[in-house]
């Protein structure tokens, strides 16, 4: 058994179905690190994660095969082998697998024991699982391979020791949400102080439809300390010597400090939007910026993302917005550098006023006449999308699309939202921190993006006069605490009074939150962030008749 090894983590964003392109990317990275002796890759990064349907496909898995037997052959050179997740058939039956490619070959398959199928993840609908894996022999050196959820009971880890697995490496697709990093680094303290062994955790980076990946790789010694911490959000390949002096340790010592909790939600929305808008070829993005504290940050996003030149901003003011909405959503378009035009919605309303008054003779006013507003600025935006090719960025949040605040064909009216899953109040966390912080690598200006003015006013739609968000919602320091407890949480009513909130609000927010499925069911998707998103989270009836006094 050899006393070193040389293993090389490479921490890549691939694109789900672009076989090649992937493969490439692990070529590439196999360049990088050619004086290692392994190369170590994500979960499923062949076909890229998650595959979903796709993934069922046999002209799919065919192509899959095809392409790593031609990158196994490569293996022959005399270069690191290769660790890489892929779907993978085994007696006719379809896992979820990590491949050893060396020495020419697919030298060793492992497959998945602990298929997860809660929040976003579906694995049981599309692989089988695996039986409890035995080590991988690799320069005589048994390796315990898992593969992501593999990791987070002890089972699997307990199952290597006993099979003489001399160190642990974990591949993964593990999506970004708030404090996860801290929760991965958890189990894997556990499973190092179950087993006595060092452990290295490989994870994907980059964005797919609304999951984005973190990356935040990292090596952990035999006690548990972690002594290589990859840095987040970005793609690399990070190589280290172990050697084995009674118990294997990396010597490596490049341990980047964790980001700020604030700092993940904002890379996340960068990162989400980018790869969503390059990886579907979109030119760039079009956002209504209304002066507002989400559309500003919408738009900064965006900048950071994609650059001022791919970000056109449209103002779309009716009788009822304000000088200072105009006046603000100016001077954001200004600090940010890009395009706004002005496009009176007013000719629009009142077309719409002539061509239903007949319909609506002996109604008064009221939301109708408001909507038609919101959706006469999406027209507006799908029509200029159209004429374009920019992507509609919609700018709702998650607490007006928990309760319902937003207008269907309106200012839902998107292919994609950076917001979708942030709360109001971290809205105005996320802007004031950007304003103080550029990280390095965004595309935006440093200093100041949002001016002050929107982060102090009132919030409102300004969709009649004198109006404000809290004319009709509670204060949103107080729904946003109510709607964690009902979303994230799955907290009882009863409960959530007793935590202190009024009875009668807690009440109506409830039955708003319940009563929009419908609308959330037709809104476009967006990043998820916190650990229970709408969309593939959180699957609630659109016919419902539960009425929370259970």
């Amino acid at each position: 058994m050899t006393q070193t090894l040389d293993i090389a983590l490479a921490q890549l964003n691939p694109t789900v179905g672009d076989v090649a392109n992937n493969i490439d990317k692990v070529r590439r990275a196999r360049a990088e690190a050619s004086a290692a002796d392994l190369l170590v890759c994500g979960e499923l990064f062949v076909a890229g994660y998650p595959p979903e349907d796709l993934v069922l496909k046999r002209s799919f898995q065919a192509y899959v095969a095809a392409q790593v037997t031609d990158l196994a052959r490569e293996t022959a050179d005399g270069g690191p082998a290769v660790l890489l997740g892929a779907p993978w058939r085994v007696d006719g039956r379809l896992y979820n697998a990590a491949l050893l490619l060396e020495d020419g070959r697919i030298a060793e398959t492992r497959l998945k024991y602990d298929l997860p199928n809660y929040g976003v993840f579906d694995e049981k609908r599309v692989f089988s699982a695996g039986p409890l894996p035995e080590p991988i022999p690799f320069k005589g050196v048994p390796l315990g391979v898992m593969i992501c959820e593999d990791m987070w009971k002890p089972a699997v880890a307990a199952h290597l020791k006993k099979q003489g697995a001399k160190m642990l490496v974990v591949i993964n697709g593990s999506p970004f949400e708030v404090d996860k990093t801290h929760m991965r680094e958890r189990y894997a303290q556990n499973r190092v102080s179950e087993t006595g062994l060092p452990l290295m955790y490989v994870n994907l980076v980059g964005g797919q439809d609304e999951l984005v990946f973190d990356g935040s790789s990292f090596v952990m010694d035999a006690e548990g300390a972690v002594g290589v911490r990859v840095p987040a959000w970005d793609e690399a390949v990070v190589s280290g010597r172990w050697q084995e002096n009674g118990a294997w340790r990396c010597g490596t010592v490049t341990a980047t400090p964790a980001l700020e909790r604030v700092e993940n939600i904002y890379r996340a929305m960068v990162m989400g939007l980018r790869d969503y808008v390059d990886k579907n070829y979109f030119p760039g993005v079009l956002i209504g910026l209304s002066g507002g504290v989400d559309s500003a940050l919408s738009a900064a996003v965006a900048v950071d993302a994609l650059g001022a030149d791919r970000v056109h901003c449209v103002m779309m003011p009716s009788p009822y917005t304000s000088r200072e909405s105009l006046e603000d959503a100016a001077a954001a378009a200004g600090l940010l550098g890009v395009q706004l035009d002005t496009i009176s919605i007013e000719p629009a309303m009142q077309a719409f006023d002539t061509m239903l008054r007949e319909v609506f003779v002996g109604h008064e006013k009221d939301t109708t006449e408001e909507n038609v507003q919101a959706r006469s600025r999406g027209i507006t935006l799908m029509a200029i999308s159209n004429k374009l090719g920019y992507m509609v960025l919609s700018t709702g949040n998650k607490s007006e699309m928990s309760v319902g605040y937003a207008t269907l064909y309106g200012d839902m009216c998107g292919g994609y939202s950076v917001l979708k899953d942030i709360y109001k109040t971290t809205v105005y966390n996320v802007s004031r921190w950007r304003n103080d912080h550029r990280p390095a690598g965004l595309k935006g200006p440093e200093g100041r993006v949002i001016p002050e003015r929107i982060l102090t006013k009132a919030p409102s739609a300004e969709l009649k006069p004198d109006q404000t968000d809290q004319d009709s919602l509670p204060p949103y320091d107080e729904l946003d605490a109510i709607l964690h407890c009902l979303i994230e949480e799955d907290m009882a009513l009863r409960d959530i009074v007793a935590a202190g909130h009024d009875a009668a609000i807690v009440e109506r927010v409830w039955r708003m939150l319940d009563r929009a499925e419908y609308k959330r069911r037709q809104a476009p998707p967006g990043v998820k962030i916190t650990a229970r998103a709408f969309g593939r989270d959180r699957r609630y009836p659109i016919t419902n008749g539960f009425t929370g006094k259970a």
